[in-house]
């Protein structure tokens, strides 16, 4: 029988062979084709870390597989995986960005471990006491201070989340609450603000290459303050936050402190097992001294017999928190309130002072001067003149350096899960836009999208992906691209499109379990953070309906 030259098309013989199967049949090509053509395995590694996170408890462990198996489809030798998997993490570790933030999180972490240990934060928490009676004082004080830790989400957790946590026994307050009240007011807030921000000068560069993409001639900054009022789940929210923080009833906040007591029951019985570590480095962890339960991801605290004084799980549970790795509430630690506010204010001081100083000569005006300023770096100068500062004063008073070094790495070292974490989302990321991902939901995900649903169905895109790889900069460098070019190929609202794309974003900074924001909160805290991130879904979800009801009662109006 005659074969045909289209029958010859489909079989196997390498000259018969399709192009781009033969491109995939080299693996050498593999990345290229990933780029390229974007495939559905892009979307592997993300479907493998959340259920592998949820099912044992382990962040880290999801994001781990999730990066060994995007670098073994990228390169399928028996060690070609791993090596380009550590590739991956050590070239996004040392990008400028990436290791400012580990710097600053390490030393902003330290700093308050030095203020525990001088009676920073018990004297500041004895100086409020006398204002702060109640659990809704405790709220608003919460809510009140985020206008001097606006600058960074981060920045404002681990500066926070410490003083509240202390707050919390006196008070009888839920730590899951606490954490409620510090993130309802973290990324969604300092999204919303326009100026002296570590997120202004990134939001406001990739809406400028969106725009100049576009072939739009408009001020990036302009378009930015313009787009803020469609943000519609910043806003939306914090108002959910103030009925949790201020109206939600008591029965409601019993099932968050059942849950927060299983995570330190469980966290006490892995700490049975945990042995204490040597003083080979400067740092010791024995009895009453922090480390970290790797198993939830939080830091628990060791301790040993406690001599008949509390006979319950719960008293216990208040007298392993009384006794914290810093000492802040040890009774030989000094009552010195000044010892947190003078490094804290000169830090907050410096980084505005040092904003404007970085951007004046970048821009005309006073508003400008801060836009124009590098945020991060300017954080990170200031705090470490703040930290030179709290030594030179702590060592005024006579403590010893060699106990401030110590109690500064032991501080530091709280947060090293927090900078491994990180670490593993910026590779994982990586690897999954070398795997196609932006092309891939460009090409397949959006095609069927209406032109009066554009925004609702970016927030809801953007939702979900910001929610796996749980990076609101991720998100937004991700589709900013995307959402404008489709508002100016379908001719809608260019702001209700970035505010869109904004909003998406701070979905998963605020709800996903892989945000930097809630392991951040869980590892100050000490509670677990797939309980936590769980818990938190259900108020993330209000707002997202919400948002997504805005979004497309705008379109269909405007």
């Amino acid at each position: 029988m005659k074969i045909s030259s289209k029958a010859c098309e489909n079989m196997i013989p390498a000259d018969c062979i399709n192009p781009l199967f033969s491109k995939i049949l080299t693996r050498s090509s593999l990345k290229e084709v990933f780029l390229v053509e974007g495939t559905w395995a892009c979307l592997i590694p993300f479907i493998l870390v959340i259920p592998i996170s949820i099912i044992t408890k382990q962040v880290q462990s999801g994001l781990f597989v999730g990066l060994l198996v995007g670098s073994y489809l990228l390169h399928p030798s028996l060690l070609g995986g791993i090596e380009h998997m550590v590739q991956y993490v050590i070239s996004n570790i040392v990008v400028t960005n990436n290791i400012r933030i580990i710097v600053f999180l390490y030393s902003f972490a330290g700093l308050v471990g030095i203020i525990k240990l001088t009676g920073g934060i018990k004297g500041f928490v004895h100086l409020i006491s006398k204002k702060v009676k109640t659990k809704k004082g405790a709220m608003l004080l919460a809510w009140l201070s985020t206008f001097g830790t606006f600058s960074e989400p981060d920045f404002r957790i681990v500066t926070i989340a410490p003083i509240m946590k202390a707050l919390s026994k006196r008070l009888d307050l839920s730590k899951q609450k606490i954490a409620y009240a510090i993130e309802f007011t973290a990324n969604p807030v300092i999204a919303l603000i326009p100026i002296a921000t570590a997120f202004v000068g990134y939001m406001v560069s990739i809406i400028g290459q969106a725009l100049k993409t576009s072939g739009i001639d408009q001020p990036a900054y302009t378009v930015y303050v313009k787009s803020i009022p469609f943000n519609f789940f910043s806003i939306v929210i914090i108002l959910v936050g103030i009925y949790y923080c201020f109206f939600k009833k008591q029965k409601a906040d019993e099932s968050l402190e059942k849950t927060e007591k299983s995570g330190q029951t469980s966290a006490r019985k892995h700490n049975k097992n945990t042995e204490p570590i040597p003083r080979n480095s400067g740092v010791l962890l024995s009895k009453g001294s922090g480390s970290f339960n790797m198993e939830t991801g939080t830091i628990s605290d060791i301790h040993g017999e406690h001599t008949g004084m509390f006979e319950s799980d719960e008293h216990a549970d208040q007298q392993e928190e009384l006794d914290s790795a810093h000492r802040a509430y040890i009774k030989e630690t000094p009552i010195r309130p000044w010892n947190l506010i003078i490094p804290i204010g000169l830090f907050l001081l410096l980084t505005l002072f040092l904003s404007w100083w970085d951007g004046h000569s970048k821009a005309q005006g006073f508003l400008n001067a801060f836009i124009k300023s590098d945020m991060l770096g300017v954080m990170l100068t200031a705090l470490l003149a703040a930290v030179i500062a709290a030594f030179a004063l702590f060592m005024f008073q006579r403590f010893h350096a060699g106990e401030l070094v110590t109690h500064f790495i032991k501080g530091g070292n709280e947060l090293v899960n927090v900078i491994i974490m990180l670490s593993l989302i910026w590779a994982v990321t990586a690897v999954s836009e070398d795997l196609g991902f932006s092309k891939y939901v460009t090409s397949h995900l959006t095609s069927w999208i209406p032109h009066m649903f554009i925004a609702p169905s970016l927030f809801i895109l953007g939702a979900v992906i910001s929610y796996f790889i749980g990076s609101s900069w991720g998100t937004w460098g991700l589709l900013m691209p995307l959402g404008v070019t489709l508002a100016v190929q379908s001719h809608t609202s260019l702001l209700l499109a970035i505010g869109a794309v904004f909003a998406s974003g701070t979905f998963g900074a605020f709800a996903s379990p892989l945000s930097d924001n809630t392991v951040t909160t869980c590892t100050v805290l000490g509670i677990d953070v797939v309980k936590y991130a769980r818990s938190k879904l259900v108020p993330a979800l209000i707002a997202a309906g919400i948002s997504v009801v805005l979004y497309g009662a705008f379109s269909f109006f405007r």
